[in-house]
């Protein structure tokens, strides 16, 4: 815990106002007790929380920024396009393991795209309590999406009127709103005895019931605020506490409409104003007050009664702020209580800042089960702190969620159980930097959780940089790894142009913190760049004045390579720190380790569909043919896919398929199909004959493997065409005048499925200037959406790709409509095939192969004499 966000508000961009107000509605609209918004940031692919209403910021920073290529609902839902559901924990585990390891407590969400116009602007989200109903989580999910339509058009006017509509900064963190008159509600204020005047916030107003905006500002208009037999003196005792003479705390008023209100009043300077305090008293000018209003609901009485309770008791809000606390809690804590109340808990009692309490206070804002644990007391050092008799003794402290409050409470624990953690020594680190962005002690279950979905060396490098980083406020990174006793830079972040450039290929004799950590086998740390500088002098050195860690990477006793953190400030490394550290740097390097050898794979799964894809396919005089083919970017990066043109009697066989999975196993049994295929092609075997024969040809080779498959023989004198399809994706036909249209052909089951199976023949003319498309799946489908919306995308881009546009505006992966023309002299299909695959082409994430293979005929007079085709 780190301190307050949103305190700062922005100078440009969406009103805060909106945003705001948007997760108020969603609140409301849901029954949720904690909402968000994300929007874009204006760095690429990065989402930033905008808003959270009803939690306290520092405790969820980790979450204050997602990459969209991470495995969370809030990047699924922005790519997508389509909601996410959670109705309970059980569902978060199925779905995102990362997110229930680092949030692992029983909540449910949801998640809606905030879009309009086509334009995704971000993501609105509200958390609410578990539910085994998922049909009660549907319904609010309608209601918030609602809500997020709404915000959409607001933000895409912004936007046409020129601001600014991404987000780059802390989120704004406010309440969410209140049902009713709520208990512990608190408010603050300050009065300037120099200049009379008085500054409320919008609670405090709220709780002495004044308009908004309608607050002169003065002592006496804060003194009309009240009941008539508080309101005579109430000016003078703040006039006393101005001169060092608090009266008792809490002081209680009632407004004028009878509500009991207790008044909190500390020296506004910093410095506790205290009963009897001879200096105070004696100052000669009167010194600025602040103080908190606090509605304390319907308990108020029992006030008195809870001073005299053994135990310490304090109260926080949503925001993490401190709105009761008895004595008892005042004095074990070791905080004077007018220094408590109206302070977020971890600006009052920052030896409090430590995971294991941010983590029981997460869990007790996030459900509604009690928390137990136990904390030390350090050994007090500032005089002006309240003496307390258990000092270096542990506290048990125990949490009660509540709607609106968190009720906390302190008691003594002489002795500690067993299953406590072992108590801190004298040697422990001291507190956490508080520039450090999350708690250093980061859960190495969730890093080790994204680890496991990472199968490239880059991917590696890439979790490291989106996980690791962050959690320990880190700002470079640079992996280096083992190759012939030299180490090669494999991902660099945030360091200058050029300045790793000269230790690339470093061999192991040499001096470097970066090969040292490697060849001992110990990570260095460094608390600033002059302190690395006198471990290493001359040593070229970046503008950075922050520390460095260097973390060896070996995997069970072999070493991969050395992993550089780079922080832009000095700061110390805890032992615990360095532990964890150093534990997550093995898991680093056992991912590296798995990864190099999916490299090496990979490169001879690629090497051998290269192989056996065909390198240039069979012409004819009166066919133009062009084939296209993408491998994926996720899982093995080679599949199935397939396509070839082969010579069938006087005719050519077009022929696409896409063998089920991923890897050398399937590029291998992709290869003997196309064999197969071409083996019955050759022989001019009817096409149903060719389906059937390679039916039972796979079933033989590979029981329990499949693959789809359509072939067609065409007659390039006549355009007659025979085709049969085997569980794959339909044909498209685009007519000489631009037309477009799904070929429907009677189709059988997939190959190697069923041995009896069936494979009619459907017969259809392609005319000179036509083009025939045949095409595999992952060129049509997107995920949250039906394959048929693929297909009629890819149908209306096929249907302008013979016109005049360019290639975005017309390609698969964009809008298009049917403009009538047709095929243009001079653009040959190979053009064409580019243009239909353009968008899979510079996309960076491609779940699945890409197969395409296009045909048409020429007339006769314009092939007179020529023979012509064009390859991949």
């Amino acid at each position: 815990m780190t301190g307050s966000a949103g305190n700062e508000r922005k100078t440009s961009g969406p009103p805060p106002a909106l945003l705001t107000g948007a997760v108020a509605d969603a609140l409301r609209a849901t029954g949720g007790h904690t909402g968000g918004v994300y929007l874009c940031s204006a760095t690429s692919r990065l989402l930033r929380l905008a808003v959270l209403a009803g939690l306290p910021g520092p405790l969820f920073r980790p979450w204050w920024r997602v990459h969209m290529d991470r495995p969370f609902p809030v990047a699924d839902v922005y790519r997508t396009g389509v909601p996410v559901v959670l109705a309970n924990a059980t569902e978060m585990m199925r779905h995102y393991a990362q997110l229930a390891a680092g949030l692992p407590f029983q909540f449910g969400s949801l998640y809606v795209p905030v879009v309009a116009d086509g334009r995704s602007f971000g993501v609105l989200s509200v958390l609410r309590p578990a539910t085994a109903d998922a049909a009660e989580v549907q319904a609010e999910r309608e209601r918030l999406t609602a809500v997020a339509d709404a915000l959409a058009v607001a933000l895409l006017r912004l936007g046409a009127d020129g601001v600014d509509v991404t987000w780059d900064e802390e989120p704004l963190c406010v309440r969410p709103p209140a049902a009713g008159p709520a208990p512990g509600r608190v408010g603050r204020f300050s009065w300037d005895p120099a200049t009379d005047v008085v500054t409320l916030d919008e609670q405090a107003r709220t709780l002495l019931g004044l308009p908004p905006d309608e607050f002169p500002g003065t002592l006496d208009a804060l003194a009309r605020a009240v009941d008539p037999t508080d309101a005579h003196r109430l000016p003078g005792l703040l006039h006393r506490t101005a001169r060092g003479r608090p009266p008792p705390l809490p002081l209680q008023v009632r407004t004028t409409e009878g509500g009991l209100r207790l008044l909190e009043l500390w020296d506004a300077t910093g410095v506790a104003a205290r009963p009897g305090d001879a200096s105070a008293e004696s100052a000669d000018l009167p010194r600025p007050i602040a103080g908190v209003l606090l509605d304390p609901g319907p308990g108020a009485l029992a006030d008195g009664a809870a001073d005299l309770l053994p135990e310490g008791v304090f109260c926080l809000d949503r925001l993490g702020l401190v709105v009761y606390a008895n004595a008892r809690a005042g004095h074990l804590l070791g905080v004077p209580r007018d220094r408590l109340v109206g302070r977020s808990l971890w600006e009052a009692v920052p030896w409090l800042n430590q995971p294991t309490v941010e983590e029981h206070l997460r869990g007790a804002l996030l459900s509604p089960e009690p928390a137990h644990f136990h904390v030390r007391l350090p050994v007090t050092t500032d005089p002006s702190s309240v003496p307390r008799p258990y000092e270096g003794d542990w506290l048990r402290m125990s949490l009660y969620p509540g709607a609106d409050l968190v009720t906390c409470k302190a008691v003594p624990a002489h002795r500690v159980p067993d299953d406590t953690a072992r108590e801190p020594s004298e040697t422990d680190a001291p507190a956490p930097d508080t520039t450090t962005p999350t708690t250093p002690f980061y859960r190495p279950i969730v890093l080790a959780i994204a680890l496991t979905e990472a199968v490239t060396a880059r991917q590696v490098s890439a979790v490291v940089m989106q996980e690791l980083l962050p959690a320990f406020g880190g700002r470079r990174l640079a992996i280096y790894l083992l190759q012939e006793r030299h180490l090669y830079l494999a991902w660099e972040s945030g360091f200058p142009d050029g300045f790793l450039a000269p230790f690339e290929g470093v061999g192991l004799n040499t001096r470097l913190p970066g090969v040292e950590t490697l060849t001992t086998g110990r990570p260095l740390f460094f608390d600033s760049m002059e302190q690395l500088a006198d471990a290493y002098p001359g040593i070229d050195l970046d503008a950075s004045e922050g520390a460095r860690a260097f973390l060896p990477l070996i995997a069970s006793g072999r070493p991969v390579g050395s992993c550089i953190l780079g922080f832009d400030r000095p700061r110390s490394f805890g032992s615990e720190e360095r532990t964890v550290l150093t534990a997550l740097a093995g898991l680093i390097a056992h991912a590296m380790e798995k990864a190099q050898r999916y490299d090496t794979e990979a490169a001879l799964a690629r090497g051998l569909q290269q192989a056996l894809l065909p390198r240039r396919l069979s012409q004819h005089a009166r066919v133009e043919t062009a084939g296209r083919y993408l491998p994926g970017t996720e899982g093995m990066d080679v599949g199935g896919d397939w396509y070839d043109v082969v010579e069938a009697g006087d005719g050519l066989a077009l022929v696409i398929g896409d063998v089920q999975g991923h890897g050398v196993q399937a590029a291998a049994t992709m290869g003997q199909l196309r064999s197969a295929v071409r083996a019955f092609a050759l022989g001019d075997r009817p096409p149903e004959e060719v389906m059937g024969g390679t039916n039972h040809l796979l079933i033989d080779l590979d029981p329990g493997q499949f693959a789809s498959c359509c072939y067609v023989r065409l007659d390039p004198a006549t355009g007659l065409a025979r085709a049969v399809r085997a569980g794959h994706l339909p044909p498209l036909l685009r007519h000489p005048d631009g037309r477009t249209e799904v070929v429907e052909l009677a189709g059988g089951v997939v190959l190697g499925v069923d041995p009896g199976a069936h494979y009619p023949v459907t017969e259809l003319r392609l005319e000179p200037g036509a083009i025939l498309a045949l095409y595999t799946d992952g060129l049509v489908e997107r995920p949250g959406h039906d394959i048929d919306e693929g297909i009629t995308t890819l149908r209306l881009a096929l249907a302008g790709a013979g016109d005049g546009r360019p290639a975005a505006e017309t390609d698969a992966g964009g809008p298009a409509a049917d403009h009538p023309s047709d095929h243009p002299p001079g653009r040959t299909l190979a053009d064409v095939a580019d243009r239909l695959t353009a968008t899979a082409r510079q996309a960076a994430d491609r779940a699945d192969d890409i197969a395409l293979l296009l045909a048409t005929r020429r007339a006769a007079e314009v092939t007179h004499g020529k023979r012509a085709g064009h390859g991949p």
